[in-house]
């Protein structure tokens, strides 16, 4: 005779796999990893990093052979390449260069407002975003250049005006005649004849979240990894001519180094305790994956300078700050934010100084 089992009572137990429960249910698996470790105050996220923990930096400087400056930057799964081409702009193609004074030397330096505005009318930095490269699924290879794409180059194009972080004495292409027709006993006065034009390809390999951030880093390795030409005017040709000798050619001399770090706000589910007040249950995270900006609302990027202070210390310059979208982060915040951007300026400046 045949054994009869009895089902059990016990009905089994409900469980999800991590990438079913993130995909079905991101804001509470988000929060169930930060609120796990909350009482030791070292919450860990879901990619096992704490709230204030950005992700390691890695730079590879001169990786393009036919560009004047190149860079790829990687941060966790994010990845960037940089490509910087200068082109010769001619003083006689462009028109309002009469109106800006060829100044050389330290006078150059002490008018850093015309200079910007210089460079905008000009156009002299052209910064180009490419997210079309399959680096997301949300990016198909081939389609036009998307809104997130055109504000990346709004804000990249933005940071470098507003930094004034290229010298304009390192583009502009000057000559001096011998002699002053007009007075010949006078010292000649230089002579306006061209630019160059920095253009400045980013191209994503993949994003994992904090595109931005990835974006100017790799701008900002390659135009210190970048080279230009000596550009000389030929009396006898009329034209600008370049020197062939390696020898003769000039790094640029950077204003500087402005480092940005994004951070986002996850707000959890508010609980409410015997006392019939809602527990804080708030997070700023350094650094967001893209799974972290899915559900977060609230965003804020500090951009300092820190190059400007005295070794050792970690005075700083803010030249930037944008915040977006909710109302969690108030001023006493935004001190601790700055705060965890001056910290993580130094790792960026010594993985920007790695030579090729």
């Amino acid at each position: 005779m045949a054994a009869i089992t009895t089902p059990s009572n016990t009905a089994p137990a409900l469980t999800f796999p991590r990438p079913i429960f993130a995909t079905v249910a991101p804001h509470p698996f988000l929060q169930a990893h930060l609120a796990a470790t909350k009482s030791s105050k070292t919450p860990l996220r879901a990619n096992n990093r704490t709230a204030q923990e950005f992700r390691r930096i890695g730079v590879n400087t001169g990786s393009l052979t036919h560009c004047n400056g190149s860079a790829v930057v990687r941060l966790g799964n994010t990845s960037a390449v940089c490509g910087v081409r200068a082109e010769i702009l001619k003083e006689e193609d462009v028109q309002g260069t009469a109106d800006f004074a060829p100044s050389t030397g330290s006078k150059a330096q002490e008018h850093v407002e015309g200079e910007r505005e210089e460079f905008e009318s000009l156009r002299l930095l052209v910064p180009n975003v490419e997210l079309s490269t399959g680096s997301t699924p949300q990016h198909i290879p081939g389609n036009a250049p998307s809104s997130f794409a055109q504000t990346l180059i709004t804000r990249v194009r933005s940071l470098l005006l507003s930094t004034s972080l290229v010298r304009l004495s390192d583009l502009r292409i000057l000559y001096t005649p011998p002699s002053n027709p007009d007075d010949p006993d006078a010292e000649p006065e230089p002579h306006l004849k061209g630019y160059w034009v920095l253009y400045m390809d980013i191209f994503y390999i993949s994003i994992d979240g904090n595109a931005f951030d990835a974006a100017w880093i790799a701008i900002l390795a390659a135009l210190k990894n970048s080279v230009i030409p000596h550009a000389f005017w030929e009396e006898e040709l009329e034209t600008i001519l370049c020197s062939d000798d390696p020898s003769e050619a000039h790094p640029l001399a950077l204003r500087g180094l402005p480092v940005p770090s994004t951070f986002a706000v996850f707000e959890g589910k508010r609980d409410w305790n015997e006392s019939g007040e809602d527990d804080e249950v708030d997070w700023v995270l350094s650094d967001p994956d893209a799974f972290e900006e899915s559900v977060c609302k609230e965003s804020v990027c500090v951009v300092v300078d820190c190059s400007g202070g005295k070794k050792g210390t970690k005075d700083g310059i803010l030249n930037k700050l944008e915040k977006s979208g909710g109302g969690v982060v108030d001023r006493e915040a935004i001190k601790g934010l700055v705060k965890r951007a001056v910290d993580r300026w130094e790792e960026v400046e010594k993985a920007t100084n790695v030579k090729p």
